[in-house]
């Protein structure tokens, strides 16, 4: 009986001290070290974007991290970079190339688009800037320069081998088709990347082939239709060879932030 009597209260002992060590690793004042109510889960399409340095859900938006750096040689990076490359041939639509002034500086951007794209009420128009991140981390632009709105064909000529340049502070990003990834690491109908709205951007061929031109889309740059990505149907931008190349009269659904 005295053994038994013994080894009862071992047990109680150590069931005691697991229960308040199981409480005291789960908070310091009564409250758990992860919030229970963050949802971590990221929809696969979107561990597509390779280039960012962090994609986290929290059941509304994703919040994709990225330095903005392009994964493919440019003359705009600086000569001791590794991707840097000398270019003197033609650019897009069969311009010569005009480097601009500007070098590829790393960002910090962080774009937060809804998990759960919705059709906007109200359609807001793409400001100058960031309006989406391609699957290399680098940002999409509209199809206007700065600072008024002007039309592209004054700086064309400065988009390099791969139809990307950077503005003055530095930021690296697309108005038009990203050749990078239409030619070497997708399809010309692949998906290119997402817009603050959150619906996807393709290339500028559907999958079967056929070219897409400005008269298959929308005002907004889009239609819906089922796609690899999402076989259920999506609306869905597309790039083409003439204006707007990527947006049309602004946001097809409501979209979410960017900030440096």
């Amino acid at each position: 009986m005295l053994i038994f009597s013994f080894t009862s209260s071992i047990r109680k002992f150590l069931t005691l001290t697991a229960w308040v060590f199981l409480l005291c690793s789960c908070s310091e004042e009564g409250t758990p070290t992860t919030d229970p109510t963050l949802d971590t889960t990221v929809p696969e399409v979107y561990k597509k974007i390779y280039g960012a340095s962090s994609i986290t859900s929290d059941g509304t938006y994703i919040t994709i991290k990225t330095k903005g750096l392009p994964d493919h040689k440019s003359p705009y990076y600086a000569t001791t970079n590794t991707l840097y490359q000398a270019y003197s041939g033609t650019t897009f639509g069969g311009l010569n190339f005009n480097k601009n002034p500007n070098t590829i500086v790393e960002q910090s951007g962080t774009f937060k688009i809804p998990v759960n794209p919705k059709v906007a009420a109200s359609h807001a128009a793409t400001p100058l800037g960031p309006i989406g991140i391609a699957l290399n981390g680098v940002p999409f632009f509209n199809q206007y320069a700065g600072p008024n709105n002007q039309e592209l064909t004054g700086e064309m000529a400065s988009f390099d081998q791969f139809y990307g340049h950077p503005q003055q502070s530095g930021m690296y990003h697309y108005h038009v088709e990203p050749l990078h990834l239409t030619t070497v690491k997708s399809t010309k109908s692949g998906l290119m990347g997402f817009l603050l709205d959150g619906f996807p951007v393709y290339g500028p061929q559907e999958e079967n082939g056929t070219a897409v031109s400005n008269s298959n889309l929308d005002v907004y740059h889009g239609h819906t239709h089922a796609t690899l990505d999402f076989p259920a149907g999506i609306y869905h931008y597309h790039f083409t060879i003439t204006a707007p190349y990527l947006n049309g009269n602004g946001f097809y659904g409501t979209p979410g932030t960017v900030s440096q």
